[in-house]
């Protein structure tokens, strides 16, 4: 009876362990078809796409530019004489009127002096000639004296009357001269460096001014545009593609900072540069802080026009093919990629400017194209969903290990 009991336990432990060896060999099978067969059937990759719809999106144009003065005024001498003084710091804001520079008052005191003397002179003898005129009338009336006598006495009178006019008139252009020795600013801004010192002499028809005066806030950017690209945005305002914008001008510096006031455009020239084939835009900034000098170059950042027929794509849902041209992938029928080749040309923060190629309502797949082929089943979402990232799946692999590990224990 017991020898009966240890054969049955005998056979019993050889049943188990044909039994784990069968389960090792499962186990062993599932997982090589795992790795050859890799992740298993998988359903459609989901998509997140957005609604386009066509909105104002402003044609903005970037064009190279000068700072020219607001106002420029060259200090140039009246009349001709040494210069005795400076009065202005060079480099330093001068007033309408301040004066700049004293020439050598001497020769013209003198000339204001004769004049008035002159004056005085003409009057006396106007005078005379006037009462004589005034006595002769009523002789003449009585035929005490000829009345040609009469005739010539008026006449010298009214002679005598001009004169002092003209001795008036050269008065007041010695003083005018003797004023001129004052040499004044004429505009309000800021002086350059003086290009004439104390003692030289200076003439009425000298080529060089004593000094210049730039006016800089306000202060003018001169904008040159190619007159083709004026004709043909012209001719979109006249079409009805482009709506006409606010002329907002905004300026990058020449390292490359931008400016932080923004300008408007004043006017446009009606003429052609016929050596460059451009027309000048001038726009007008603020310049308190003095930043824009003349002479600096720029560039000029601004709107020219509204399409009210744009769509606006974020940057993530569109690529370029190997000749540079656009592409978007579309929710298509049956929930199927569809590429579209589109037009962007220029992008808006952190949108391309899609100008051909959509529809209203179009949904333009924006997440999910890394991998994505054209007709490739998609399942779409709004872009605003949750992207649903699962781990990956190991407990089959826990448990064959633990099966394994049963199996040598068995073993």
């Amino acid at each position: 009876m017991n020898l009966n009991l240890s054969n049955l336990n005998g056979r019993s432990g050889v049943a188990l362990c044909v039994a784990a060896l069968l389960l090792a060999s499962c186990s062993s099978g599932s997982g090589d078809a795992q790795k050859k067969g890799g992740r298993g059937p998988s359903g459609p990759v989901q998509v997140g796409y957005v609604v386009v719809q066509p909105t104002s999106v402003p044609v903005t144009t970037e064009l190279a530019g000068r700072v020219t003065a607001f106002q420029m005024s060259e200090v140039r001498p009246q009349v001709a004489g040494i210069v005795q003084r400076r009065f202005f710091k060079e480099g330093s804001i001068v007033r309408a009127g301040q004066t700049l520079y004293q020439i050598d008052p001497s020769l013209y005191q003198a000339q204001a002096s004769e004049a008035e003397a002159n004056l005085q002179s003409a009057r006396a003898t106007a005078e005379a000639a006037r009462v004589r005129a005034d006595r002769y009338r009523p002789l003449a009336k009585m035929e005490a004296v000829s009345q040609q006598d009469y005739t010539d006495a008026a006449a010298q009178a009214r002679q005598a009357s001009a004169a002092v006019a003209q001795n008036n008139a050269q008065l007041r252009t010695a003083q005018i001269n003797l004023r001129f020795t004052r040499v004044p600013a004429p505009i309000t801004g800021r002086i350059g460096r003086s290009l004439v010192t104390e003692g030289a002499l200076v003439t009425t028809n000298q080529a060089d001014p004593l000094a210049v005066i730039q006016r800089l806030d306000p202060i003018f950017v001169d904008i040159q545009q190619s007159s083709a690209d004026l004709l043909a945005l012209r001719k979109s305002l006249a079409q009805g593609g482009l709506a006409p914008a606010s002329a907002v001008v905004r300026l990058k510096l020449e390292d490359g900072s931008d400016y932080g006031q923004t300008g408007t455009v004043e006017f446009s020239e009606v003429m052609v540069n016929e050596n460059t084939g451009t027309v000048t835009l001038r726009a007008r900034f603020p310049n308190a802080e003095g930043i824009l000098l003349p002479g600096m170059f720029a560039r000029a950042t601004f709107a020219q026009g509204i399409d009210r027929q744009a769509f606006l794509v974020p940057q993530a849902g569109l690529s370029r093919d190997p000749r540079g041209n656009a592409t978007v992938y579309i929710v298509g029928p049956g929930n199927r990629a569809v590429a579209r080749t589109v037009i962007a040309q220029r992008t808006l923060g952190a949108n391309w400017v899609v100008t051909q190629g959509l529809a209203p309502g179009d949904k333009v797949i924006v997440q999910g194209t890394a991998n994505l082929r054209p007709d490739a089943e998609i399942r779409p979402v709004p872009v605003t969903t949750p992207q649903k990232i699962e781990a990956p799946k190991g407990g089959a692999q826990g448990n064959q290990g633990a099966q394994g590990g049963a199996a040598k224990k068995g073993g």
